[in-house]
């Protein structure tokens, strides 16, 4: 399966955190609604002009914090994948969870300004710019990109029979 994203450009700053991803009036709203929140703290009006196939660019720790579920706003959003200068370790691991691409480049910060489109090869580790400035990533290893293609672990859980599908 292909694995390559291309998408207008969203830009946020260094340490952005699962807070502001998932802020708390999440939990009290139907989960087709948690997404139009994101980020609402620090760009109220950001969600509501995302468009399907966006991507999220970021700089250095992105996603740090607790382990909201914020990779599933940012999916919901229609954001195709995120790529940030550095990327939290549980944030990665929660985004491949959700079925979320996240990727940590080197670079990637100075190479975009919001409204630029890139292209993400996450088979090729690959990122370039409508310049032709291309940066290099350390690819995601095939088992993780099998469970985002899955569309997320509960995914591969069911698949396997691990996990029960009917309704409680």
């Amino acid at each position: 399966m292909g694995h390559t994203y291309t998408g207008r450009v969203w830009v946020f700053g260094n340490d952005i955190n699962t807070d502001l991803m998932y802020p708390h009036i999440c939990y009290t709203q139907p989960e087709e609604k948690r997404p139009l929140y994101t980020m609402w703290a620090n760009r109220p009006d950001w969600a509501a002009q995302v468009k399907e196939g966006d991507i999220l660019v970021a700089g250095r720790n992105f996603g740090v914090g607790s382990s909201r579920p914020a990779a599933a706003n940012l999916k919901g959003l229609g954001l195709s994948c995120a790529i940030a200068e550095t990327v939290n370790g549980l944030f990665l691991r929660n985004s491949v969870n959700f079925g979320f691409p996240s990727v940590s480049c080197r670079g990637i910060a100075d190479m975009c300004t919001e409204g630029d489109t890139i292209t993400v090869d996450f088979d090729s580790g690959t990122v370039s710019n409508q310049d032709g400035k291309e940066l290099h990533f350390d690819p995601l290893p095939e088992f993780l990109m099998e469970i985002i293609d899955a569309g997320g672990i509960i995914e591969v859980l069911k698949k396997r029979g691990m996990l029960e599908t009917t309704p409680l």
